[in-house]
């Protein structure tokens, strides 16, 4: 009987944090992920209609700090130590952070939803204090790092936009119920929304998905970075282009499209640094986590060109603009940033349970191959399910129909259905591990 072959060891399993650490944060994420797909098939207004009011403002503060958020920080948890080769500064750090985060995001929703902005400001308080331990903690990883390099580079401007977006959030939040902020007043409330969400999306969700993609894409596909210049320089022009892009929204200046530009300029040659990886690769199938992400980069095409013509100076503020605004936002964290963040899950939570469950076992036991941990019949569904209710979400969204908001938004509860189903079959190996005894035969010949 030949002996079973098992998951060779993985850069995700060195260096790393316990299984635990990022897997509370995933598990959060994923039920603020579940819970804003049903609002949205329940209020479906929320896209069919202007968003600047109390619920959109709520679900947004959802996807944002309960979903990406929450995945991010844990997923960071685990990645950084990987990609740059150290350990994670403390552990215990990052489990009381989570305490902060939860309670504060949580608060936070509610509170906008009611709209009692001094109790957002309060909440907010107690997410800032999480969010000063998560970046103190990866600071203090980074300053660990052997090699400084481009996805280090970006980790760090990662941080420093995270840092800023939670500043501007509380001064706008503070700002609705005093009046002794006159900084934040003498913008117009509109703008200053948009520069903090784009300080946010942009500058910390899009700047790590660039970042740390130069270390998990040549690690997923057997490939190695083509052009280090080419990386650095994407890095570089998405935080100057982001930089400007915020003061000329902020301030409505005439140079938003130039910035606009810049940035595109920035993602097109890490698109163009991505198509050079996937073409040196040794692992000539991709598999459908890769799919998801390289499909989530595809996607930034349309968002940028909404992008650019919303920035376009003099554009009338009317219902189709207001439409496309909308589209715009769902396109960028529903579209891009979360369907990323998906394809990067199949990756990452298979490993970190098959690591925890069953690296113990190799020798002693027959142990599962990744790739029977789910479904990629599920996996192959829930992709195309997603892009299917994405696609027609948009289009309701730009025809403020909210009928057809709402089946589109309930096709993309169905694929976060089947996400749910294959992530709990993943969860449960961790819970009841499948292992089979060796034969004597095949004992043997390990032995030998």
């Amino acid at each position: 009987m030949p002996v079973r072959a098992v998951p060779a060891a993985s850069p995700l399993g060195m260096q790393a944090p316990s299984i635990s650490l990022p897997l509370m944060f995933v598990v959060t994420g994923l039920l603020a992920l579940f819970t804003g797909a049903v609002w949205l098939v329940a209020q479906p207004d929320l896209l069919a209609t202007y968003h600047y009011n109390q619920n959109t403002i709520a679900l947004t503060h959802l996807f944002v700090l309960g979903w990406l958020c929450s995945i991010v920080m844990g997923a960071m948890y685990q990645l950084v130590p990987v990609a740059l080769e150290t350990r994670l500064y403390s552990e215990k750090l990052a489990r009381g952070q989570f305490f902060f985060h939860v309670i504060g995001f949580a608060g936070m929703v509610w509170m906008f939803r009611v709209w009692n902005m001094k109790q957002v400001g309060n909440f907010g308080g107690l997410l800032t204090v999480g969010v000063i331990l998560f970046i103190y903690n990866i600071v203090r990883t980074l300053l660990r790092v052997p090699k400084w390099n481009v996805v280090a580079t970006a980790v760090a401007a990662a941080l420093v936009w995270l840092s800023l977006t939670v500043t501007a959030g509380l001064l706008i939040a503070t700002a609705k119920y005093t009046a002794t902020i006159d900084l934040v007043s003498r913008f117009n409330p509109l703008s200053a929304m948009h520069a903090h969400a784009h300080l946010g999306v942009v500058g910390f969700f899009l700047m790590l998905i660039v970042g740390v993609s130069y270390k998990l894409i040549p690690m997923f596909t057997l490939s190695e970075l083509q052009n280090r210049r080419r990386a650095a320089g994407s890095v570089i022009l998405l935080n100057l282009g982001l930089a400007g892009s915020v003061v000329a929204v902020l301030i409505r200046s005439r140079w938003k499209p130039v910035f606009a530009l810049v940035i595109i300029v920035a993602l097109a040659l890490y698109g163009r640094e991505l198509i050079a990886i996937l073409r040196a690769r040794k692992r000539r199938a991709l598999d459908w986590g890769v799919k998801y992400f390289l499909t989530a980069i595809a996607l930034l095409v349309p968002t940028t060109g909404l992008a650019l013509v919303l920035s376009w100076p003099g554009l009338p503020l009317n219902t189709f603009t207001g439409q496309l605004e909308n589209a715009y936002g769902f396109l960028g964290l529903i579209g891009v940033v979360t369907f990323a963040i998906i394809g990067m899950l199949y990756k990452i939570i298979p490993f970190l349970v098959w690591f925890g469950a069953y690296s113990r076992h190799i020798g002693h036991a027959r142990v599962p191959a990744l790739a029977e941990m789910y479904s990629t019949r599920l996996q192959a569904a829930g992709f195309w399910t997603y892009l299917g209710g994405l696609a027609a979400a948009v289009a309701a969204t730009l025809c403020s129909n909210a009928a057809a908001v709402r089946w589109s938004c309930a096709l993309l509860a169905l694929s976060l259905a089947l996400l749910a189903f294959n992530v709990g079959n993943i969860l449960s190996h961790a819970v009841r591990p499948r292992l089979t005894p060796l034969a004597k035969s095949s004992t043997n010949r390990i032995a030998r």
